[in-house]
């Protein structure tokens, strides 16, 4: 089978990401099937991580938010024209290697609808793509979320549009469909794979050995000020602390963390893969994107997660129906000061959390929801047994009480 997987990657690593993991999972399926493709991205430092054999990477020009949608990140172009060689370069792409499965995540036709000719164009022909719109657990706050849906134009447009709707995550932690956040029109199309938690890989083994407990704040582009909390933090003792900048944080900024951050405080830039370090850490800090929680969530490991207000209400949301469950601890941002990211740390290292209640593996059934779609099987997907509750977790060792984690202090 030959797969497209496309993120548009404006801010932040988290689509590229979640992609890159959906591609190790259909590549390596115990099917016997070898499934290749192209991971479309406009975040060339993703790179770094290379891909699953049989895959390459298709990396478009950048664009960054801008007042009146997407403008481009370094070319001298104005967003219609950047937004027209984006769709140019990603329709050449799908003309010639002929993908059986599209996956485009999160916007149904592509950053400022770069990606709505071709799709519409793909749907008339008689061997088409069977195409899927990948969503992350919680999409923004419900109003917001429906102008979305219309800035798109209309939930019906995109129902005939895509042939089914992947929601990674599990409902009884939190439902877009039952608040709003997806669309009646689209419900039916719905199906929730569990998180892209479990069967992750990593092929970075760190060098260190010493414990530690580990910082990171997605791509970096917003994280400066609670990176720079925690590098005036010291760790327990016996514990090293790492915080891991991303690649999107300004230099001066990590310049900066390096003079401020105390003794025991190590500061890094990038990097080839965070799930290594998750696995191997004390306790996380983290912000409350969807593919840091869902390396967290692979494992036993305590993690605090400070969630982003700016721009969209998203990691709000997900932080507080976490922690609701007990699988994190949550912070709002105005809270997360030194003295209680202090407190936390102090008592999170030596724990371990139990997870088990969530639906965790998605990677193991997105294969198959693949497998039924392409073969004209759709109708067996909503009986996929999403077992999570019985799995292991990742890479972490099991020494140490297990705990839930504390009642969320995010409102």
């Amino acid at each position: 089978m030959r797969a497209a997987l496309y993120s548009h990657d404006s801010v932040g690593l988290g689509h590229v990401r979640r992609n890159l993991a959906l591609a190790g999972a259909l590549a390596t399926s115990d099917d016997g099937e070898r499934v290749g493709g192209l991971v479309i991205t406009s975040q060339p430092s993703a790179t770094v991580a290379g891909t699953p054999g049989g895959w390459d990477w298709l990396v478009l020009p950048g664009i960054r938010p801008s007042s009146d949608g997407y403008a481009a990140r370094d070319l001298d172009l104005e967003p219609p024209a950047v937004a027209r060689l984006r769709g140019a370069l990603v329709a050449s792409a799908l003309e010639e290697y002929r993908p059986e499965l599209l996956i485009v995540d999160r916007h149904p036709f592509g950053a400022s609808g770069e990606l709505r000719d071709t799709i519409e164009r793909l749907r008339r022909q008689p061997d088409a793509p069977r195409i899927v719109l990948g969503l992350r657990d919680v999409l923004d706050e419900p109003r917001r979320a429906t102008a979305e849906w219309e800035d798109a134009g209309g939930a019906g447009r995109v129902a005939d549009a895509v042939d089914e709707v992947w929601v990674y995550g599990d409902p009884a932690v939190h439902d877009p469909v039952a608040s709003g956040e997806i669309p009646a029109e689209l419900a039916e199309k719905v199906s929730f794979t569990g998180y892209l938690s479990l069967g992750r890989r990593s092929a970075w083994t760190p060098q260190r050995r010493d414990p530690f407990v580990l910082t990171m704040v997605g791509g970096g582009s917003d994280g400066a000020s609670l990176a720079g909390t925690v590098a005036t933090i010291a760790p327990p003792r016996g514990v090293r602390s790492l915080i891991v900048t991303g690649p999107q944080m300004p230099s001066e900024h990590v310049e900066h963390l390096r003079r401020i951050a105390v003794a025991g405080v190590d500061v890094v830039r990038q990097v080839p893969d965070a799930l290594a370090l998750v696995q191997r850490a004390e306790a996380v800090v983290c912000m409350a994107g969807y593919n840091s929680l869902a390396e967290v969530m692979s494992t036993r490991v305590p993690a605090l997660v400070v969630p982003r207000h700016q721009r969209r209400q998203e990691q709000r949301i997900r932080a507080a129906a976490l922690a609701r469950h007990g699988v994190v601890a949550a912070l709002d941002p105005e809270e997360a000061d030194r003295g209680a990211i202090r407190r936390w740390l102090h008592g999170a290292v030596g724990r371990r959390v139990d997870r088990t209640g969530l639906r965790r593996d998605g990677l193991a059934v997105v294969p198959s929801l693949a497998r039924g779609l392409v073969a004209g099987h759709p109708d067996g997907r909503r009986g996929l047994p999403l077992d999570a509750a019985t799995t292991a977790d990742n890479g972490t060792p099991s020494t140490g009480p297990t705990t839930r984690e504390a009642t969320a202090h995010v409102r």
